[in-house]
C-alpha cells in the first residue's frame, strides 16, 4: 500500500509564493514520476507539472517560469514551488505519482490534495 499526502496550500496574496510537498508513504521504494494538477472549482482538473523518471521536467503554459517541480528522492517527497502567484491560481492542487513499490511493483497513487487560495 502507498499512500500521498499533500500539504503547503493556505491563503496567499497575489504576487506570494507556496511550496507544495507531496509525501509518499508505505511501501515505497523509489518514486518513478510524479505530476501536479489542480482544480478549480467548476472546472475541470488540469496538469500543473510532471517530473519523469529521468527527472525530465515539464510545466503547463499558464506556470512556466513561475513554479518548479522538484523531489527529493531520500525524502521521498516531491515538491512544488509556487512564485508569483495570481488569483487563478486558486484551486485544489493534488499529487499524483508513480511508485517503485518495495515488491519491485509500480504503483499510481493520488493524493486528496491541498488548497491554494489567492486573494488580497
Amino acid at each position: 500500500q502507498v499512500q500521498l499526502v499533500e500539504s503547503g496550500g493556505g491563503l496567499v496574496q497575489p504576487g506570494g509564493s507556496l511550496t507544495l510537498s507531496c509525501v509518499a508513504s508505505g511501501s515505497v521504494f523509489a518514486i518513478k514520476s510524479a505530476n501536479w494538477y489542480r482544480q478549480a472549482p467548476g472546472k475541470e482538473r488540469e496538469l500543473v507539472a510532471t517530473i519523469d523518471v529521468r527527472s525530465n521536467i515539464k510545466y503547463a503554459d499558464f506556470v512556466k517560469d513561475r513554479f518548479t517541480i522538484s523531489r527529493d528522492s531520500h525524502k521521498s517527497t516531491v515538491y512544488l514551488h509556487m512564485n508569483g502567484l495570481k488569483p487563478e491560481d486558486t484551486a485544489l492542487y493534488l499529487c499524483n505519482a508513480q511508485i517503485l513499490t518495495t515488491q519491485f511493483q509500480t504503483s499510481e497513487s493520488w493524493g486528496q490534495g491541498t488548497r491554494v487560495t489567492v486573494s488580497a
